[in-house]
């Protein structure tokens, strides 16, 4: 079955996988996550996208951004990926593709998931036994948020600073939302959404994206719907 056209609008929030192609990895020297992030923050500046949350693994990687503009988001995924296949191409000799396809995104509910999602980012390094806790892992946002280290990269979104008055407040709410860990059920929605293309938003969140688009928000069900739907995913 042909994949479904990705969503995309200014102004919302979307969670990005890009994967290695057959989950080969993507990074064999720490100088590769430093281009890796620097050609970001370039074309982040240059097409007007705010990346809120990162993380880099060997074979992949997830961002969770909001472009300025329609075409933002494609933009940048475009051009870090091709300028990023040459540059890995010309450091390790080698020909050929990198990727695994085309990046995979879905659009985010801000004010309801944007908190989860970036936990889920952050704690993707110890769901992968990498690190035992997330600031052990040095290629992600989370020293940024905790307060270890400034990252020129990262944007914060109006949700992180609501969790406090002072920044020694936002960290420590923040880092305590990321130890508690993600519902099993909520991890894997977030999992699904970004994997399948479903919006990641409440009933409300999904109607107001359906008036915007003419693509499909959510797998159709059959019989009748769920009570309280909080994902439109399978």
């Amino acid at each position: 079955m042909a994949r479904l056209p990705r969503l995309t609008a200014a102004e919302f929030a979307h969670h990005v996988i890009q994967r290695g192609n057959d989950r080969q990895p993507i990074f064999r020297e720490p100088a590769d996550q430093e281009r890796l992030l620097s050609l970001l923050a370039d074309y982040a500046a240059r097409e007007k996208v705010a990346i809120h949350s990162y993380v880099l693994m060997p074979n992949h990687f997830h961002l969770l951004l909001t472009p300025q503009t329609q075409t933002g988001l494609p933009r940048l995924m475009q051009g870090v990926g091709r300028m990023y296949v040459q540059y890995f191409n010309r450091r390790h000799h080698r020909t050929g593709t990198l990727w695994e396809g085309r990046y995979r995104s879905t659009m985010v509910q801000t004010d309801r998931y944007c908190l989860a999602c970036m936990a889920y980012i952050d704690l993707n390094p110890v769901r992968a036994g990498l690190a035992k806790r997330p600031e052990e892992h040095p290629w992600s946002s989370y020293g940024h948020y905790r307060g270890i280290r400034t990252d020129r990269l990262v944007t914060a979104p109006p949700v992180y600073w609501q969790l406090g008055n002072t920044p020694f407040e936002r960290e420590a709410r923040y880092g305590s939302l990321v130890e508690q860990g993600l519902a099993v059920d909520l991890e894997q929605a977030i999992t699904d959404s970004a994997l399948k293309g479903w919006a990641l938003g409440d009933e409300a969140f999904l109607a107001d994206l359906g008036a915007r688009t003419v693509r499909r928000l959510a797998k159709i069900r059959p019989g009748r719907r769920p009570s309280k739907p909080v994902i439109g995913m399978p």
